[in-house]
């Protein structure tokens, strides 16, 4: 009896040992509360404002001589198309035939289109969708029907990128110099349709002096669009065009602030041009630098 009293004290501290030691070992397996924690939300992507957020007047885009030079017998014939609208697209064209009787006639015709492309969460930079808008563009140039020749050259010192496409199209037994310049400038895209022809027996008018003119209208469009948006009037800050880097809408401050088929309206009148889409043409109110950047020519 005297054996067995002194066993059980010594059990009774074994299992408390082994009770305080399974009861420590718990609580060290509890995870913490910093550890169960949510995880912080992500934050939403910043979307950089791209560099144009306006669109000159298409009607205004060109100086007087400009006109005179082009479209000489219709300098003052400028017409808005395609309603549409503000601020996101603008077009315009011109018709000219110069009528010389029983010698034939020499017959010009100039459209020029504006796409503004803003940028947004859901479809990313303007610049980068303005990208894929010239794309686009140069691609329905070239693939006009009818187009016979078809060339297709890059343009340099033009906007950020600029291409040139070049065919001939025949209507009514006259061939037609057809010259369609597509210019992305920032988030902006520009196309410009100029095409000329000898009506009723007059020459065929030489394409490479067509061209000449055409690369320089559609530099006076870029000008016209940056002039919009020096900040004179504009709506964007001043720095929009001064900082301005060709190709490089990442390094550019963020500024104050859908796509037409290349060569829109030719084909309108006299089938020389593509197809325009529904989305282009609206007539912009003329921006005050624009019109101070014509009264200074």
């Amino acid at each position: 009896m005297l054996v067995g009293a002194a066993v059980v004290p010594v059990m009774l501290v074994a299992v408390g040992c082994s009770s305080d030691s399974g009861s420590g070992g718990a609580s060290g397996d509890k995870p913490s509360a910093g550890a169960t924690s949510a995880p912080a939300k992500s934050a939403t992507p910043e979307v950089v404002e791209a560099a144009y957020a306006v669109l000159p007047d298409a009607c205004e885009v060109f100086a007087s001589k400009t006109l005179k030079s082009l479209v000489p017998q219709g300098a003052k014939s400028g017409k808005a198309i395609n309603t549409a609208e503000e601020n996101v697209t603008g077009d315009c064209r011109w018709t000219s035939l110069d009528n010389n009787g029983v010698d034939g006639s020499q017959y010009r015709w100039l459209s020029v289109s504006l796409h503004l492309l803003a940028s947004d969460a859901a479809n990313g930079p303007g610049e980068d969708r303005a990208h894929e808008a010239f794309e686009s563009k140069v691609t329905a140039a070239k693939a006009v029907k009818g187009a016979k020749n078809v060339k297709t050259e890059p343009v340099t010192g033009t906007g950020d990128e600029a291409t040139v496409v070049r065919y001939d199209l025949k209507k009514d037994g006259d061939t037609f110099k057809q010259q369609t310049i597509v210019v992305r400038t920032e988030n902006v895209v520009v196309t410009l349709d100029y095409n000329g022809a000898g009506l009723a027996g007059d020459k065929t008018p030489d394409p490479a002096a067509l061209l000449k003119s055409a690369k320089s209208a559609a530099k006076e469009v870029v000008e016209a669009v940056e002039d919009a948006n020096d900040g004179d009037g504009g709506g964007s800050s001043p720095s929009a065009s001064a900082s301005k880097s060709p190709s490089k809408s990442a390094s550019k401050s963020p500024s104050t602030g859908a796509t037409k088929a290349a060569g829109s309206g030719s084909g309108s009148d006299l089938g020389t041009g593509s197809d325009a889409d529904s989305d282009s043409g609206s007539k912009t109110s003329t921006s005050g630098s624009s019109s101070t950047r014509k009264t200074s020519r």
